[in-house]
C-alpha cells in the first residue's frame, strides 16, 4: 500500500511524514537525517538567531538533496532572517504561532512552499487567506508549544480539512509518535502528519541526551500544559499559547501562581541560579501525550521508515474484510 498523498506529491517526498521544527532540538543533522528517510525534515528557526540559522542550514544543505525545510516563530522571527535562510533555498518554510503576513512575502518570492501552522479555526481560515500551500492542524495533545484553549487532534484535524481543503493539503500534529497516528491522521482526510516528540528522541537531535531518557520514561498522563516555564525562563511568549512538558520542580511550586510569578524578579534569578548549578534541568522536557509510544532513541532516517510501514500494517489491518 503506497502512502502518497497530496502533500507527497507537493513536496517530491516518500512519505507523508515531516518532523516538526522543534526550537532548540531540530537542527541540520535531524533535519537532513528525516529527508535522507523519505520524509520532510524540518530546522527548528525558532525565533530566528542568524548565527545558528546559517550554521544548521549549513548542516542540512550539505548533507542531503532530498527536499527540506524550516520553521520559524512568526511571533518572533525577523523578515532579515527568513530572507538569510531563503538563500539556502529550503523546499518549504514553515510559521507557527502568531500572524505570518509580516514574513509571508519574502517566501512567496523565492518559491518555498508555504506552510502555516494553525491552532484555531480562525488561524485556520488566516491560513487560507495568505495562500498557505500546506496547512499543519495542531492539536493540544501536542508536546511543546500550542493553544492554550485548543482543541483534540481527533477533532480538530477533520474540521480543518472540512474547510481548507482540498485543495490545501492538511498535516495533522499532536499526539502522533507511531505508524498507528500516522494511519488515523489520513484516516482524518489529512495528508500526512507533522511529528515532533518521536523524533526528540533520535539520535541527530540537539537536545541533551537527558531529554531522550526523559521521554521514554515519561508517561503522557504526567504531561502538562502551562505558562509556568516561560515565564520563569523569560521567554516571552504571547498569553494564548501555553506548553507542554514532562513534570518539573517549578511547576509543582508555581502552579495557579502565574500572575505572582511574572512580577517575581526574584523568583526568576532563583530559578537561573538553580539551572547554574545543576539543582535543576537546564530546559523544560517538551512532550506530547504520546511519550508512552517511545521506547528507544532511534536514528531519524529509521524511523521515518518504520513510521511509514507501521501506518501501512495499520491501514491494511483497519481495511481488512471490508468487502466480505
Amino acid at each position: 500500500m503506497a502512502l502518497r498523498t497530496a502533500f507527497t506529491e507537493l513536496v517530491g517526498v516518500r512519505y507523508p511524514i515531516a518532523s516538526a521544527p522543534m526550537g532548540g532540538s531540530a537542527g541540520g543533522a535531524l533535519a537532513a537525517a528525516v529527508s535522507e528517510g523519505g520524509g520532510l525534515g524540518l530546522v527548528g528557526g525558532g525565533r530566528g538567531e542568524a548565527e545558528w540559522v546559517d550554521r544548521e542550514l549549513r548542516i542540512v544543505s550539505d548533507r542531503t538533496e532530498n527536499p527540506w525545510g524550516i520553521g520559524f516563530l512568526a511571533w518572533g522571527a525577523s523578515r532579515s532572517v527568513v530572507e538569510l535562510a531563503l538563500t539556502y533555498r529550503p523546499r518549504a518554510v514553515m510559521l507557527s504561532f502568531g500572524d505570518p503576513r509580516p514574513l509571508v512575502e519574502p517566501i512567496r518570492a523565492a518559491g518555498a512552499i508555504l506552510i502555516i501552522q494553525v491552532t484555531d479555526m480562525a488561524e485556520a481560515e488566516r491560513a487560507v487567506a495568505v495562500g498557505a500551500d500546506v496547512i499543519v492542524a495542531q492539536g493540544t495533545e501536542g508536546g511543546g508549544h500550542g493553544a492554550r484553549r485548543g482543541r483534540s487532534t481527533l477533532s480538530f484535524v477533520p474540521a480543518v480539512v472540512d474547510r481548507v481543503g482540498p485543495p490545501i493539503p492538511v498535516l495533522a500534529a499532536g499526539g502522533i509518535a507511531d505508524g498507528r497516528g500516522l494511519a488515523a491522521a489520513l484516516t482524518l482526510g489529512a495528508a500526512g502528519a507533522l511529528i515532533g516528540t518521536r523524533f526528540q528522541a533520535s539520535i541527530e537531535t540537539l537536545a541533551d541526551p537527558f531529554v531522550g531518557k526523559a521521554i521514554i520514561e515519561g508517561g503522557g498522563e504526567n504531561t502538562e500544559r502551562s505558562s509556568v516555564l516561560d515565564i520563569v525562563r523569560d521567554a516571552n511568549w504571547p498569553s494564548e499559547y501555553t506548553a507542554r512538558t514532562l513534570p518539573h520542580p517549578i511547576l509543582d511550586q508555581w502552579r495557579g501562581r502565574e500572575s505572582e510569578l511574572i512580577g517575581d524578579e526574584g523568583a526568576r534569578r532563583a530559578y537561573r541560579a538553580a539551572v547554574a548549578s545543576g539543582e535543576l534541568p537546564p530546559i523544560p522536557v517538551w512532550a506530547s501525550e504520546a511519550v508512552d509510544l517511545i521506547e528507544s532513541v532511534q536514528p531519524a532516517a529509521d524511523l521515518v521508515g518504520a513510521l511509514a510501514a507501521e501506518a501501512e500494517a495499520a491501514l491494511a489491518r483497519a481495511t481488512a474484510g471490508r468487502d466480505r
